[in-house]
């Protein structure tokens, strides 16, 4: 193995540069050579396995764009399912989109197939949560907008 620092990728760090310390180089050089698919569902099993989220924070900046933007926030009742990921459990995913949607199976594929898609618009909060709950259980990386 030669000292050499081989630069981050020129899309992820988009001029910037970055040193990452020894102890991180094996993995940082493994998650380079990742396909956005495989990174997106890697991001997700992190996500699930920490229960934490890694777009909270872009969710609470996006959610802030002055006083105006708060108050909107806070009068949202409806709520728009999004399905932004599968995971491993494709079948299980398919399956709940077909309950909670109400559509056919190939019509339910196709949605999952085609991630990000809305899989139900304008729902109230607490049914949009419990949407979320059971997408999440399948396997599934779900947003409320």
């Amino acid at each position: 193995m030669t000292d050499e620092k081989k630069p981050a990728s020129d899309e992820a760090t988009a001029g910037k540069d970055v040193k990452v310390p020894e102890k991180f180089k094996k993995l940082v050089d493994e998650i380079e050579k990742m396909s956005v698919l495989d990174l997106s569902e890697l991001v997700g099993i992190l996500e699930d396995k920490f229960g934490v989220s890694a777009a909270a924070p872009v969710a609470a900046m996006a959610a802030a764009p002055g006083a105006g933007g708060e108050a909107a926030a806070e009068e949202k009742s409806e709520y728009d399912v999004e399905l932004t990921g599968v995971g491993d459990n494709k079948i299980g995913v398919i399956k709940v989109v077909k309950e909670i949607a109400g559509i056919g199976l190939k019509d339910a594929k196709d949605l999952v197939d085609g991630a990000p898609k809305i899989v139900k618009d304008a729902v109230k909060k607490e049914e949009a949560e419990e949407m979320k709950k059971k997408l999440e259980e399948a396997g599934a990386t779900v947003n409320l907008k």
